[in-house]
């Protein structure tokens, strides 16, 4: 119980540090003097600030570390209460909108997905835009990690909440000895290179709101527009351009990047080989597409083909789920691709989503070790990436992990399917979600949304949107007997 009592109290300190999220709506509606949108996201933060300190006042004795099994618990709990919290202002704002649908699009943001059952985008209130932008951006790299950043200054370790929040294959290796020293330089990384985006979006035409926008949306892999059309509506490619390098930048691990930063050197981009296999891939892939739709005559030279596939081809791969033309419309061949792209090509210790890239390579070297043990079964084959043996009990895990996978995008595939919803829609609705990639196809392709799902869809969508933001494991642990069990 004491335990319990000690998640409670977290999460009590987290809706107060979340609190301060909605200073950047207040602040936008002043600048656009929008009286009541101030007034909505006002109360938003009060409710959300009072029920944060209540509950840390209710439960101020429990304070301490948490052990693994509630590290984990705290995890889902706070991925699921934010986004309540969240709809609070599009709830006063839209007084159509039902509390499933601002559920899904406050889930999509913080899961940085991407996906939106909203239309109108061009004419919402800004600050209403800034603020599901805001959502992906700190997503993107987890309020989690912020919050371990800060909750040692109040009373509460960070460390199981750090591990429980990566559960990728190579978590337990720190960039610095102290965990909250690793969560601080990892979103002054996240935040330089935001403001890099935001700058260098502004110089190729973007106005200040757009740029900030996008920027928060790309650095989160986030893709929510401010604009039905997404960046179609820019017509840019110059603004495609920028955008396309921040999407991949993003896709790579962060760590990597600080260690560039930290080295003043190129090196580590050279010697991450999950990083070269998520470029390396991912061009080839637009590359491909461009001949292909030019082959089949979707545009009428190779370098419109070029410019299209490639736009799009990032942003589906990366899970970001930005736009710039409806590629429903194109032979299947080419989404299809697309959407299996975004099982697998961003890094582990990025903001995409999906199987990550570290994991498919482990699974192809683990098959080779296969064909090499049937040839010779005496022979001793480790398994390596980069140079550096993986353990097998390494190995394993990615093993349970794409089992699990798999089966989630099955039964979740088929529960779509039991509502009504015809096949392509179903699974690229799910792949979408569980890949936290953005739009699928059919009716939830890039022409339309969401909003065009019953509230059971809907919930199936959100369901799958937060297992994968969780990389499936930490939410389904709490849902076997042995956690229960003292």
């Amino acid at each position: 119980m004491g335990r319990t009592l000690t998640v409670i109290h977290a999460l009590g300190l987290m809706l107060v540090v979340f609190s301060l999220a909605y200073l950047m709506p207040l602040v936008t509606a002043l600048i656009y003097a929008q009286t009541d949108v101030f007034e909505d996201f006002l109360r938003a933060m009060l409710l959300t600030l009072a029920s944060g300190v209540l509950m840390w006042i209710l439960t101020r004795r429990y304070k301490g570390e948490l052990s693994i099994r509630h590290g984990f618990l705290l995890v889902v709990v706070m991925w699921t209460a934010m986004p309540a919290f969240a709809t609070l202002p599009l709830l006063f704002n839209m007084p159509l909108l039902s509390f499933t649908d601002a559920y899904f699009e406050t889930m999509s943001g913080i899961t940085t997905t991407g996906a939106t059952v909203l239309t109108g985008l061009d004419y919402l209130p800004p600050a209403i835009n800034i603020w599901r932008n805001e959502l992906s951006w700190l997503g993107g790299m987890g309020i989690i990690v912020l919050a371990v950043a800060i909750l040692p200054l109040l009373g509460v370790g960070g460390r199981q909440l750090f591990k429980a929040e990566t559960p990728g294959p190579m978590k337990d290796t720190a960039l610095t000895p102290r965990i909250t020293e690793t969560a601080r330089n990892l979103w002054l990384v996240y935040l330089g290179i935001t403001i890099a985006c935001i700058a260098s979006l502004k110089l190729v035409g973007m106005s200040w709101f757009d740029a900030i926008c996008h920027a928060l949306a790309t650095m989160a892999l986030g893709g929510f527009s401010t604009h039905d059309a997404s960046v179609g509506y820019f017509n840019s490619p110059a603004i495609e351009a920028v955008l396309m390098v921040f999407m991949l930048m993003a896709a790579i691990n962060f760590s990597t990047h600080f260690l560039v930063w930290r080295k003043r050197s190129l090196t580590p981009y050279r010697q991450d080989v999950e990083g070269l296999a998520t470029i390396g891939l991912t061009l080839l892939s637009c590359v491909g597409i461009a001949g292909f739709l030019w082959w089949k005559g979707a545009y009428p030279d190779f370098l419109t083909s070029l410019r299209y596939a490639s736009f799009n081809v990032i942003s589906v791969a990366t899970d970001s789920g930005f736009s710039n033309t409806d590629f429903n419309q194109w032979p299947l061949f080419a989404p299809m691709w697309m959407l299996l792209l975004s099982c697998v090509v961003a890094s582990s210790g990025s903001t995409g989503g999906g199987i990550k890239m570290v994991r498919t390579l482990v699974l192809v070297k683990q098959a080779g070790r296969e064909f090499v043990k049937l040839l010779h079964p005496s022979a001793i084959n480790p398994l390596k990436i980069g140079g550096h043996v993986v353990p097998n009990s390494v190995v394993f895990s990615v093993l349970g992990f794409i089992f699990l996978y798999f089966m989630s995008v099955t039964i979740l595939t088929f529960a779509l399917l039991i509502s009504g919803l015809d096949l392509i829609s179903s699974l690229s609705a799910v792949l979408a979600c569980l890949n936290n990639a953005g739009p699928g196809l059919g009716v939830v392709g890039p022409a339309s949304n969401f909003g065009v799902l019953t509230d059971f869809q809907t919930w199936v969508c959100t369901f799958a949107m937060l297992l994968g933001r969780l990389e499936i494991f930490t939410l389904l642990i709490l849902f076997t007997p042995q956690f229960w069990r003292r």
